[in-house]
Parts: structure tokens; sequence; C-alpha cells
């Protein structure tokens, strides 16, 4: 590869760099947050009341409130569910807590776990193939007889190695 050539990669290389440098931060910090979903790490509780059809059945209840529920048994016309729900059967008055992100958080896993029906789909498109680029163009900012050069092949065979090991285990 030509000098000339060479010197192009290393400047697209560069502002690229810098380009995805922003993207990175907000995958990587929403890659953490998602890491502990599971639990309530980052979320906050948000007390909801509202009045639902009376009469209401277990299994209604969870349909009506699009959820699944765990009820305990009823008792003075009252069904209580999960944690901190409360249903009463006459009224229909229902009361629960919801635990959410907060918003810049919560548009950040959405933008982290999006698919196609997402109107910014082609954004993980983009940042996946720049990385792709960024990954394959670092091996041309080096004379391939270099042994800095012969060292990165080696370290990516490793890196690309592990991952498989640990997809695979």
């Amino acid at each position: 590869m030509s000098r000339k050539s060479q010197e192009k990669f290393r400047e697209f290389h560069r502002y690229l760099g810098f380009f995805l440098a922003g993207i990175m931060a907000v995958y990587a910090l929403s890659g953490i947050v998602l890491t502990f979903r599971n639990t309530d790490t980052f979320k906050k509780k948000v007390p909801v009341e509202k009045v639902i059809d009376a009469n209401l059945d277990a299994e209604e209840l969870g349909a009506a409130l699009r959820m699944r529920i765990f009820p305990q048994d009823p008792e003075d016309g009252v069904i209580s569910f999960n944690t901190d729900g409360k249903y009463e059967i006459a009224s229909g008055k229902v009361s629960y807590s919801e635990t959410s992100y907060p918003v810049l958080l919560e548009k950040m896993n959405r933008l982290h776990l999006m698919n196609t029906t997402n109107p910014l789909f082609w954004l993980a498109i983009f940042f996946g193939l720049a990385l792709m680029f960024f990954s394959i163009s670092a091996f041309f900012m080096f004379n391939s007889g270099a042994p800095i050069y012969k060292k990165g092949l080696y370290f990516a065979v490793a890196g690309a190695l592990l991952t498989i090991v640990l997809l695979i285990v």
C-alpha cells in the first residue's frame, strides 16, 4: 500500500474514531445499565392509581393492567397482588407501583436494543458497519512487515477466539 493511501486510511480512521466515540459512549453506558435490568438498580418507583372495571377475577385483572400478576387470596373484597398492588373488587380502584428507568436511560436502552420497527434502526446498521471498518482499517495503518502489525494480528485473533469461546461456554 502506498504512503499516500496509508495516510488517507489514517485520516479517515482518526475522524471516524472521533465521531464514533460519542456513539460508543452511549452504547457503553446503556450496556452497563442493561446488565442490571433484572434488578431495580437505576430504576425509580412510580406509584400508579387508577380505576378499571369492577368485579374482575385475578386473570382478568392481569389482562386489564397488561401485566403478569401474582395474586394472593382476596380479603375483604380486595385482591392483593405482586408486592404492593391492591385491587378493590367492588369499586375497580387499583393501586400499585411500577419501576422504570429515568427518561434518558430509557431512551438509551431502547436505542441499544432497537430492531427494524424503530425508525432509527439505520443508526445501528451504520454503527455496526463503521465499527467493522474501524477494526479492519486499523491493519492498514501499519506496514505489513512491521513487528507491531504481526503483534496486532495476534491480538485480533486472540480477541476473536476469546469471544467465540465465551459464546460457546
